[in-house]
């Protein structure tokens, strides 16, 4: 194990460095986001990558990093990564898609009463000096109606805190979900939001949410309500979120996540939406807390131990899961990734046969373009056949562990 090679970018938590060199890895640091034309350079003498939102990992980079074994998202998100290249490399990318769900939710808590009694715009005041005390357009969030757009684990506990706080809360997923507590599902988009006094999104990144809500969905909310984004930058147009402020159709808004980002924290930041009162921008932070950080790296730092170690792919998002218990002892086990066509685990089959291996167990699971087969032999006749399956014409990558 010790000699793969492990890069870690983008100031991931260093419990998973800590976590992947207790188990004999060899782990490098970096804080930032590395361009494309350095991280192909730097990938040549590593193995294994993790990355967190930032780094774009494009079928380009990883056409020419195909020795790497593994990719890891330090993050919920994946669309940084072409998977569809990744996966025909036989490489798993692996994420952490519920270690920041409390944090993204207590923020969107926090953003609904900061926006309900203008905190955002009295503090500036005060920092000034200045002192508005007023009631005036300051509102409990008790009794107010709450529009979840998009139920997994994010907008479920947003739900339950929210509840808990007074609110009645409706959401919208386009997948049906159980609802938590006294939520109410609604059939519609356009039915939340003309219900909602507050509309918080919660959905990934894809063609169907990108520029989700525009210009016509925003007027299809209730007049002074507020709109909360803490999910993908690509979902609202702000140019049109902007217009919607300046008319006073709404009353305010916080968002998190924004179309185009600075790629650190030196870089200037600029958006449509600065100045405009009751307004709060928040630097994509709400998966920021050290609990969150903490409990990521641990998550994906785990993946990528049961990968490497006894070959188990639970949790990878673009690869044949196989979850595998550790080999039973004078056994080693061979990893193979093909093309999954007919005939390749014959093949496989017939060369293990030749072979005379004695085969203790065997495991296969396939997706539409790759199988990935994984056999516990005995340990004298598991170099020699690993061979000569990785010689095969359909094999993509063939490895040992153990």
């Amino acid at each position: 194990m010790e000699k793969i090679k492990i890069l870690l970018t983008e100031n991931i938590h260093p419990v998973a460095k800590q976590r992947l060199e207790e188990e004999g890895f060899s782990v490098d640091l970096q804080s930032h986001s590395p361009t494309t034309a350095d991280l192909i350079s730097a990938l040549k003498s590593y193995q294994v990558l993790g990355i967190r939102s930032k780094t774009e990992l494009r079928k380009d980079l990883l056409s020419q990093s195909q020795h790497l074994m593994a990719v890891g998202c330090f993050c919920i998100g994946t669309n940084q990564v072409d998977l569809t290249t990744a996966n025909s490399l036989g490489i798993p990318v692996f994420n952490a898609p519920y270690s920041n769900t409390r944090s993204v939710a207590e923020l969107v808590i926090a953003e609904m009463v900061a926006l309900s009694r203008q905190l955002g715009d009295r503090n500036t005041l005060a920092h000034q000096g200045g002192w508005l005390k007023s009631a005036e357009g300051a509102h409990e969030v008790r009794g107010k109606t709450l529009g979840i757009v998009g139920y997994g684990h994010i907008g479920s506990q947003v739900s339950v805190l929210a509840e808990a706080m007074g609110c009645r809360v409706i959401f919208y997923d386009i997948i049906k979900k159980l609802p938590l507590g006294n939520a109410v599902p609604v059939n519609s988009l356009s039915e939340l939001l003309a219900k909602s006094d507050f509309v918080t999104l919660h959905v990934p990144e894809t063609t169907e949410t990108q520029n989700m809500i525009r210009r016509k969905e925003l007027s299809q909310m209730k007049k002074g309500s507020f709109l909360i984004n803490a999910s993908r930058g690509t979902v609202v147009v702000i140019e049109d979120l902007a217009e919607a402020l300046r008319q006073k159709h709404l009353a305010g808004c916080a968002i998190d996540v924004f179309p185009v980002e600075p790629a650190s924290n030196k870089e200037k930041f600029q958006s449509p939406l600065q100045g405009l009162a009751n307004v709060i921008l928040t630097p994509h932070i709400g998966g920021s807390t050290e609990e969150a950080q903490y409990a990521i790296g641990l998550e994906v730092a785990e993946s990528f131990i049961r990968y490497l170690k006894i070959g188990s792919s639970s949790g990878a998002v673009n690869f044949p899961r196989v979850d595998l218990p550790v080999s039973r002892g004078g056994a080693r086990r061979i990893l193979n990734v093909h093309r999954n066509e007919p005939g390749v685990l014959s093949e496989i089959n017939a060369l293990a046969s030749k072979s005379g291996a004695n085969i203790q167990a065997q495991y296969l699971s396939t997706d539409e373009k790759i199988g990935y087969m994984v056999m516990d032999v005995e340990r004298a006749e598991a170099s020699a056949l690993a061979a000569e399956i990785g010689k095969l014409s359909r094999s993509i990558r063939t490895r040992l562990v153990f």
